[in-house]
């Protein structure tokens, strides 16, 4: 029996999958990519009697090749916050899937194991820009203030080196860093060891946000803001990490920030009020290639013809007046 496991590259698929791992460790063939890699199930050539996890990547997305899986006998262990509206009714599939606006793939791991490796599921709350959700299951650990502080660095660190459109944008392929994080129990460990890691996306983070310094929104209102960003990997990586944080400054406020893709059009990032914390979803789906969470949620590409629509419906979802 072979096992395989498929998981997002950003903190929340790494964390939640190494919390697995931590509970019942097993050599598997893995397959992860960027942050917006999410298509990855088809990549999974199980067999009969295979054992395929999944974390951290939509089913809706990933529906067809669930299916077919199941459909030949396969046993799928699936967590997962992100859209499941095709969810099949098979004995095969189990798991946790809950698409809670407050709930991200780790703590859903977690909630699975007890507790076994809690300390995991807040670095990936807090990579998954959730410090609410981070400090919550952070409560019943005593964890002290600096210690807590480490782990939404390294948190914010492993979700930082996720956000790219292609793997020359990252400093560390997913799959890499996953493997680098795997002998580690605790995540002081972690940062103990890998210091060299570490520092270099410290400091490839700090750069970076440099270019940030003086950036504008190019449309905002009461609503919201629309930034865009220019055509360079900096900008690319920043991009999630830069929408968590306008998020958290600005709560009452939606946020959308896009970057130019290969195709020449955008790459969006959305990020609904904190206060609220719906909608961004509902946006994202209307435009193709676009999906999410109610939270935070984005579109894969949008042609520059469309712009302008984006953003006259980016406003319209999140006026204060609408529902």
């Amino acid at each position: 029996m072979a096992r395989i496991d498929v998981f997002n590259g950003d903190a929340d698929g790494i964390c939640a999958l190494h919390q697995l791992r931590l509970a019942e460790p097993a050599e598997a063939t893995l397959i992860t990519g960027p942050k917006r890699a999410i298509d990855l199930l088809q990549r999974a050539h199980a067999q009969a009697g295979d054992t395929v996890t999944v974390c951290d990547i939509s089913l809706d997305v990933n529906a067809t090749a669930l299916r077919d899986l199941l459909a030949r006998g396969i046993d799928v262990l699936y967590f997962d916050h992100h859209a499941a509206t095709q969810r099949p009714a098979h004995p095969n599939l189990r798991g946790a899937i809950d698409t809670s606006p407050d709930i991200c793939t780790s703590a859903l791991v977690d909630r699975f194991l007890n507790g076994a490796h809690r300390a995991w599921a807040v670095v990936a709350a807090f990579g998954d820009g959730m410090p609410s959700l981070a400090q919550r299951l952070a409560e019943p650990l005593q964890i002290g203030t600096r210690h807590l502080q480490q782990l939404r660095e390294l948190g914010e660190l492993l979700n930082y080196n996720a956000y790219g459109e292609h793997l020359a944008d990252l400093l560390i392929h997913p799959e890499q860093l996953y493997r680098l994080v795997a002998p580690h129990g605790n995540p002081a460990s972690f940062m103990e060891q890998e210091t060299l890691l570490v520092t270099q996306l410290r400091a490839l983070r700090a750069a970076d946000a440099e270019h940030l310094r003086a950036l504008q929104p190019k449309f905002a209102n009461d609503a919201g803001a629309v930034y865009l960003l220019p055509d360079a990997s900096w900008s690319r990586r920043v991009r999630g990490d830069f929408s968590n944080k306008i998020a958290q400054r600005e709560p009452t406020q939606a946020h959308a920030v896009l970057s130019v893709n290969e195709q020449g059009g955008y790459m969006v990032s959305v990020r609904a009020p904190l206060a609220r914390n719906v909608g961004a979803d509902t946006l994202c789906k209307r435009f193709a290639s676009g999906g999410g969470r109610a939270a935070a949620a984005g579109i894969n590409h949008l042609d520059t013809d469309q712009l302008e629509a984006f953003v006259a419906q980016f406003f319209a979802q999140f006026s204060p007046s609408s529902p």
